[in-house]
């Protein structure tokens, strides 16, 4: 079953070409469509070699369980991420505000995206944890989930942005249902969004970047604090508002196609629409 393909959007597969390209949803493991090197990017004949060791699969990721989607998601389930383990009695059922180096926001984004079944359009500023990466790039190979992925320009010289390009020489991610693109917003300022719309059903937003400090990353189970613990100042929304979640989806669309569009007439923005060179 092939996914529907939306225009303006692009992905950044990373740890699962490392592995070996293993299908984490519930198929067989996909072959590779290699396909020759776009425009102005390295040549990548071969798959990336792994910088550093898997990461272990925490209990918050739900990948390779089909029993697990969002289909019956409540931001109760999330309470189990803050500082407390429990809201207030007169907290609201639709928007939940958590932050960093309080609450374990790193897990609670593992949590929904691993559990994403349908569709993820995430438009990312910061795209830096190669364990939220793994959980992507399974949903990018999954055929039955569309992604639009966009990410910021002045961003895309870190190793995990780098590893996503290379995957998709080597996989050709389009043909899975997901679109990405590098690029900028309307008016080519910088792309600042950090949010996503997993399933049509959940929405994040808030000033947290996809990194160790962003996210306020545990090195303890369970708290902050640590040796080593760093944390950044931020706060991350989760929103299962209807409203919010439509205006917000119709949002990011735009941003992926304005981005896609700049892309187009522009060899050093990566898009996973420009056809490949040789082809």
């Amino acid at each position: 079953m092939e996914k529907v393909i939306l225009t303006g959007i692009e992905r950044r597969p990373t740890l699962l070409l490392e592995k070996g390209v293993k299908d984490m949803t519930n198929g067989p493991a996909k072959p590779p469509a290699v396909r020759p090197p776009a425009a102005g990017l390295p040549a990548a004949a071969e798959p990336v070699p792994p910088a550093s060791a898997p990461v272990p699969q925490s209990p918050s990721n739900a990948l390779g369980d089909p029993s697990q989607s969002l289909q019956t998601f409540s931001l109760l389930d999330l309470q189990q991420y803050t500082l407390e383990k429990s809201y207030s009695l007169d907290a609201s059922k639709d928007f939940h505000l958590f932050y960093v180096g309080r609450d374990d926001v790193h897990d609670l984004l593992k949590y929904v995206l691993s559990r994403v079944s349908v569709s993820l359009y995430l438009n990312m500023f910061g795209y830096d944890d190669e364990e939220l990466n793994e959980i992507v790039m399974a949903k990018a190979l999954d055929p039955h989930v569309t992604m639009l992925i966009t990410l910021d320009k002045s961003q895309s010289g870190c190793p995990i942005e780098q590893k996503l390009l290379a995957a998709d020489q080597a996989q050709n991610l389009s043909a899975f249902g997901t679109h990405f693109v590098i690029g900028e917003s309307a008016t080519h300022q910088i792309s600042h969004t950090k949010g996503f719309v997993a399933d049509g059903k959940v929405a994040g937003e808030g000033s947290t970047n996809w990194s160790t400090s962003g996210e306020g990353v545990f090195v303890v189970t369970g708290q902050p604090g640590g040796k080593g613990f760093v944390a950044q100042n931020n706060t991350q929304s989760i929103i299962t508002d209807p409203d919010t979640i439509s205006r917000f989806t119709a949002e990011l669309i735009a941003e992926h196609m304005a981005a896609q569009k700049a892309a187009m007439s522009d060899p050093t923005k990566p898009s996973s629409l420009k056809t490949p060179a040789g082809k």
